[in-house]
């Protein structure tokens, strides 16, 4: 009774799934472009795991939602919610003494997920742009000192993490040493380091930025500072803000024009208004897994029929609209990368990866240590029967927990690109996708505006938003 009830429990867990099967429905509905619907949808699932695990990754998704069909209170309300949240886990993390071997023993799946660094900056970067959208510059200002604070703190951060997990994995591996061992013999096994390197050389293409910097959040701050500058150290910051992103960016007419701009009004000259394109395109990677059979050597054959591992990996968006051109007063300028969110996402996966590759590796061999000895002894009770049923239960067992953790904020855009240029004297802006989408719009005459648009995809509908800044 006790081996039919381990069977049935066993195959009740196989219907666990990963963050990318349960928000697949979603995401096909965000990626139609029915962003109303994708929100309503993100909306339901962030409040039921409000409490959960999983509640921080749903309402970051949310608010994106929420912010692309032109909900700009509600995504205010759920950013902030958000911001709540990571903050209530970076407080706990500074006086937890808890580790993660409960995690290691079963999956990284199994633990909350609290933010990482590129997620905490967009969240505070959207907030001021929503709060800029509702005409509230005195709130904005905040939110973009604090996107410049979180990339300032993510180098410290990062080294933190690689600390803890380091230490976490030293004590796991104390109180497992034939685990640990194993998990070292796994490493050095020709056909799982070649699997292993296929699956992740993608990583080794992309753009990476020192220090952990997302350039957009650093050009909105020099917009942002340069327009509403209370005084000369706003408008130093300005400056420094634009020559950071040239340094980054390796330089281009429209932030050498930028910069040019900021100069002088640092020294005193007047600034004429001037017109931002600020262009999002694409979703940034989403995450799958795929799985290996892990080589547990210290374990006779024939014991263990299932020691699989799942690992995760980043797959890229490859439908997006490259550029837009925008048609100004009689010129036509074309929107250049200012930011990519796979250059930045990729470098913290990457980061992340030999944590995530020797958790993974150990939590398996500790999961079919488990499940020998738990097949042997049903075995030498009951005999061949009773050990092919324990067999049976405890491979469906690591089936259904045996899932790679593939969370990650998918609704963000795959890059930001942008364009300025002096604000046309009569007022109008043609865009133009280069997938043959148009739309013309206006910005108010001799004032600053920041123009934001949004294409998920090529099939969808460009959404367009003015803000007059000054």
């Amino acid at each position: 009774m006790r081996l039919a009830a381990l069977a049935i429990a066993a195959a009740a867990l196989t219907g666990c799934q990963t963050y990318e099967q349960k928000t697949a429905e979603t995401k096909n509905i965000w990626k139609s472009g029915n962003y109303a619907a994708a929100a309503a949808d993100f909306t339901q699932k962030a409040d039921k795991a409000k409490d959960g695990k999983d509640g921080l990754i749903y309402r970051l998704e949310q608010a994106t939602a929420l912010r692309a069909a032109g909900k700009i209170p509600e995504s205010i309300e759920a950013f902030q919610q958000a911001d709540d949240v990571i903050n209530a886990y970076e407080e706990r993390a500074k006086t937890s003494v808890a580790n993660e071997t409960g995690a290691i023993l079963s999956n990284q799946a199994n633990l909350p997920y609290t933010g990482r660094d590129y997620d905490k900056v967009m969240v505070n970067t959207y907030k001021a742009l929503n709060y800029l959208h509702l005409g509230q510059s005195d709130k904005a200002r905040p939110e973009i000192i604090r996107a410049f604070q979180r990339q300032q703190d993510a180098v410290e951060n990062n080294k933190k993490r690689i600390e803890k997990d380091e230490e976490e994995i030293r004590k796991a591996g104390a109180e497992k040493r034939n685990e640990s061992r194993s998990v070292e013999q796994a490493k050095s096994d020709p056909k799982v380091g070649g699997l292993l390197k296929d699956n992740y050389a993608p990583l080794d293409t992309l753009k990476a930025y020192a220090d952990y910097v997302n350039p957009f959040p650093v050009y909105l701050d020099g917009v942002y500072f340069l327009t509403f500058a209370t005084g000369g150290s706003d408008l130093e910051r300005a400056r420094k803000s634009f020559e950071r992103v040239k340094g980054l960016s390796g330089g281009n007419k429209y932030i050498n024009a930028d910069l040019a701009v900021a100069e002088k009004a640092a020294n005193g000259e007047p600034v004429a208004p001037r017109s931002y394109v600020i262009f999002e395109t694409g979703s940034a990677p989403s995450r799958d897994q795929f799985r290996l059979d892990i080589p547990v050597f210290f374990i006779g054959s024939g014991r263990v029929p299932y020691v699989g591992a799942a690992f995760p990996r980043l797959v890229f968006d490859s439908g997006f609209v490259p550029a837009l051109n925008v048609t100004a007063g009689g010129a036509t300028e074309t929107t250049t990368q200012l930011a990519s969110m796979d250059g930045v996402i990729g470098q913290a996966f990457k980061d992340e990866l030999p944590s995530i590759i020797t958790k993974t590796l150990l939590s398996t061999t500790i999961k079919a240590t488990a499940s020998y000895f738990v097949n042997k002894a049903a075995e030498d009770s009951g005999g061949a029967i009773a050990g092919l049923l324990s067999k049976v239960a405890t491979a469906a067992t690591q089936a259904a927990v045996n899932i790679a953790d593939t969370r990650t904020w998918t609704t963000l855009p795959k890059e930001f690109q942008y364009c300025s240029f002096p604000t046309p004297s009569d007022s109008k802006l043609d865009i133009a996708a280069s997938n043959g989408q148009k739309t013309g719009v206006a910005v108010e005459p001799n004032s600053t505006s920041l123009v934001l648009v949004k294409s998920v995809g090529p099939g969808t509908p460009l959404v367009v938003n003015v803000i007059k800044l000054k």
